[in-house]
C-alpha cells in the first residue's frame, strides 16, 4: 500500500489539506480518501482547528477516484461490492465535509471531475481559479453520478440544471460555475492561495461554535419541513447561547468594538 500523498499544515487556526499527486491531476486512491477523511474528522474536535482549506498541486484540484486496478476495472467483484465500496469510500468522504464541525472551503486550482468536482461543491465555500473546470464525467465512462452528486446539485442549482450537467458530461469554466451558484468567486490564478487564505483567517477568527451550528441548519433545511427547521433553529440558538462567544458578540455591539472570539 502506498502513503496517502495527501499534505497538510495548521497555523493561524487554519488546516490547509492540499492533494499531492500532480501526475494524476490529484486523483484520489483510498488512501488519500481515507487520510482526508481522518484529518477532517479530527479538525472537528481540535480547538486549535477553526477553518479547513482544501486544494491541489498542478493543474488538477481532483480528477476523481484512481480507477487503477480496481474491481470496476478488473470485473473482479461480487453481488454488494460497488455498493458497499461507495458507502464506505467516496460517500463516506463527501459526508465528512459535510460533517465537519469546522467550515470548509474549496480552492479549486484546476480540473475537478467527477469525485473531484462533488469534493468541491460539499465544501461550505468555494473558490475558482480561473483556469478551474468542472466536469460531471460519468457519463463519459457509462456511469451512475456517484459520490453524492445527485444529493448535492440540486440543491445547489435545481433538477433541470443538475440533469444538463449529469446527462452531457460538458466541461463547465470557473465562470459559468460561479454564474450557476455553484462557486462563490472566481478569482486569477494566481490570487487563488492568497484569497482562500484570507477567507480561512477571517472565518477562523469568527465565533466558530455558531459556524458550526449554521453550517448544520443550512445543510439541513433543504431536507426538513418548517417546522422541523424552525425546531432546529431555536435549539441551535440555545445551545450558541452557553458558549463564552456568544456573549463576547453582544457584549462588542453594545461597546461599540470588535468582538474578540475564543471560538468556544
Amino acid at each position: 500500500m502506498t502513503e496517502p500523498a495527501v499534505l497538510h499544515t495548521t497555523g493561524d487556526h487554519v488546516l490547509s489539506i492540499t492533494l499531492d499527486r500532480p501526475e494524476t491531476l490529484n486523483a484520489l486512491t483510498p488512501n488519500d480518501r481515507d487520510e482526508i477523511v481522518r484529518l477532517l474528522s479530527e479538525a472537528s474536535g481540535a480547538p486549535e482547528v477553526r477553518a479547513v482549506v482544501l486544494t491541489g498541486t498542478g493543474r488538477g484540484f481532483c480528477a476523481g477516484a484512481d480507477l487503477r486496478n480496481t474491481a470496476a476495472t478488473t470485473g473482479e467483484r461480487v453481488p454488494g461490492d460497488v455498493a458497499r465500496t461507495l458507502r464506505t469510500g467516496a460517500q463516506r468522504l463527501i459526508a465528512a465535509v459535510l460533517d465537519c464541525e469546522k467550515p470548509v472551503i474549496a480552492a479549486v486550482n484546476g480540473t475537478a471531475a467527477g469525485l473531484g468536482a462533488h469534493l468541491a461543491f460539499a465544501c461550505d465555500l468555494v473558490l475558482a481559479a480561473e483556469s478551474a473546470r468542472f466536469i460531471e464525467v460519468f457519463v463519459r465512462r457509462g456511469l451512475v453520478p456517484d459520490a453524492g452528486g445527485a444529493y448535492l446539485l440540486p440543491r445547489l442549482i435545481g433538477p433541470q440544471r443538475a440533469k444538463e450537467l449529469m446527462f452531457f458530461g460538458d466541461a463547465l469554466t470557473a465562470t459559468d460555475a460561479e454564474r450557476m451558484g455553484l462557486v462563490n468567486r472566481v478569482v486569477p490564478d494566481a490570487d487563488l492561495e492568497k484569497t482562500s487564505r484570507a477567507w480561512a483567517e477571517r472565518l477562523a477568527t469568527g465565533p466558530t461554535r455558531a459556524l458550526a451550528l449554521t453550517k448544520q441548519l443550512v445543510n439541513a433545511s433543504l431536507d426538513t419541513d418548517r417546522a422541523t427547521a424552525f425546531a432546529a433553529e431555536a435549539a441551535a440558538q440555545e445551545i450558541n447561547m452557553t458558549t463564552a462567544d456568544a456573549p463576547e458578540g453582544v457584549r462588542s455591539f453594545v461597546e461599540r468594538r470588535s468582538p474578540l472570539y475564543k471560538g468556544h
